[in-house]
């Protein structure tokens, strides 16, 4: 089992990777559902940890529909994020008919030079999840999907998220829950779904903040717990 945790700063990135975290999504934003981090945070972060450093790329959180100055801005922050050593990429893109943007994609993932690219909750605005995951899988740079099986959170779409996974298994995709997965009940959630990664955000911070600091006793915790699933 894999957790992957939201990191906003340094802090976030030492406690996570302190108490059991196994990889990072950097993003800045936290509120807007995370846009793309400062370069120099970037560096920082890949410099101080030792897990993998994944980093969101996301210009605006008015929607996943992106015009082609958007894109620009996209592939500029691709080139310097591979630049400052990070292990993956993080980014979606969306049609206006709510499809995913396979011109984006052809234009991003080339730049992304052998980096792993997870491709974000946009996937949970499409209205046939199956049949984006087949589009996705014709992307080898692509190696998972952040998704909560929909709009209801992923606590609560338990049997959506094991379609999904046995979906998956066809190729070479990863299914990473995320959002509204809780501490409490993750184990039966993962026995259930089979997935093989979770993800966690305000979950794992005080008071379940999201702009709270990480708490690391709750981190440590629930690290315990997802790596002891077998």
């Amino acid at each position: 089992m894999q957790l992957e945790v939201i990191a906003t700063c340094m802090d976030d990135a030492l406690t996570a990777e302190a108490n059991g975290a196994d990889r990072l999504e950097l993003i800045t934003a936290i509120t807007e559902g995370g846009l793309t981090p400062g370069i120099g945070l970037v560096e920082q972060v890949v410099r101080a940890v030792r897990i993998p450093v994944f980093v969101m790329v996301r210009p605006h959180s008015r929607s996943f529909v992106y015009a082609e100055h958007d894109i620009d801005t996209m592939a500029l922050e691709i080139k310097a994020i591979v630049k400052a050593g990070a292990a993956g990429i993080v980014l979606g893109a969306l049609t206006s008919e709510a499809n995913i943007d396979e011109h984006a994609l052809e234009r991003l993932l080339p730049l992304t030079e052998g980096l792993q690219v997870t491709f974000h909750r946009a996937f949970d605005e499409l209205e046939d999840q199956l049949e984006g995951l087949h589009t996705l899988m014709k992307y080898s740079q692509i190696t998972r999907v952040l998704t909560s099986a929909g709009q209801r959170p992923a606590i609560e779409s338990a049997q959506e998220m094991a379609r999904l996974v046995a979906a998956a298994s066809e190729g070479e995709l990863t299914i990473l829950a995320g959002s509204g997965l809780t501490t409490e009940d993750i184990t039966g959630f993962i026995q259930e779904t089979g997935v093989k990664e979770v993800h966690f955000g305000s979950a794992v911070r005080y008071g379940k903040s999201n702009l709270s600091p990480i708490d690391p006793f709750i981190l440590q915790m629930l690290a315990d717990n997802v790596h002891a699933i077998k």
